[in-house]
């Protein structure tokens, strides 16, 4: 980070959330109320409240991390036998059926992203809470990326809407989406919300005052 380059809240410029606009709002920074000139939102120099409601939502999204792994995401009933699977139980019967490829995004796509994306969050939050210096570009990156690949852990719910849509074979198969599911979409949703509701700035604002405190 150049010290010495101007930022844009030194310069009372501050962007719009819904359309993007640079805007100009100094009286943004004394406690009035700005709204932006295109399209008339709210301005706010940083995300109301980020790091609270990112928080509530990563807490809950771990709550519902469990009963999403534990719980069956797909039951099949197959002349008259029904059989229940979780994610983690479908991955090993890809595994023993040499389906490795399959196997292998299931995991990394419902199991390894979403906790790898709960664990990444939090780590943000306590860098920022403790206003940590720690490469503040890396994990601006972390940020990124995290925000990018989120919503492909829903690829596992797809794939048991298809299957529940497709087959309906009456007495001879039927696939049911099991609670296991609903929990799980619920995590992918969550932390969906949770990474748009961090706010990637709060990492620089520490460099910045520690640049002001040592002027």
């Amino acid at each position: 980070m150049n010290k010495s380059a101007p930022t844009a809240l030194s310069a009372s410029l501050v962007s719009c959330h819904s359309c993007h606009m640079l805007c100009r709002a100094a009286s943004l920074f004394k406690g009035a109320y700005a709204v932006c000139p295109r399209c008339g939102a709210a301005l706010h120099s940083r995300k109301p409240n980020s790091i609270a409601r990112t928080w509530a939502l990563v807490i809950a999204a771990f709550i519902f991390y469990i009963p999403a792994n534990v719980l069956p995401i797909t039951r099949v009933i197959s002349f008259g036998k029904a059989q229940s699977d979780t994610i983690m139980s479908g991955v090993i019967y890809f595994v023993k059926s040499g389906s490795w490829p399959i196997a292998l995004v299931i995991f990394v796509a419902s199991v390894f992203v979403p906790l790898l994306k709960l664990i990444i969050l939090t780590c943000l939050l306590i860098s920022v809470q403790t206003k940590s210096q720690w490469r503040p570009r890396d994990r601006t990156r972390l940020y990124r990326i995290t925000e990018a690949v989120g919503r492909w852990s829903m690829v596992d719910i797809y794939v048991v809407t298809l299957l529940v849509a497709l087959v309906k074979l009456g007495a001879l198969a039927t696939i049911e989406a099991g609670p296991g599911a609903v929990f799980f979409a619920c995590v992918v949703i969550i932390t969906i919300f949770a990474a748009m509701s961090f706010d990637p700035r709060l990492i620089w604002d520490t460099q910045e005052q520690n640049y002001e405190r040592k002027k």
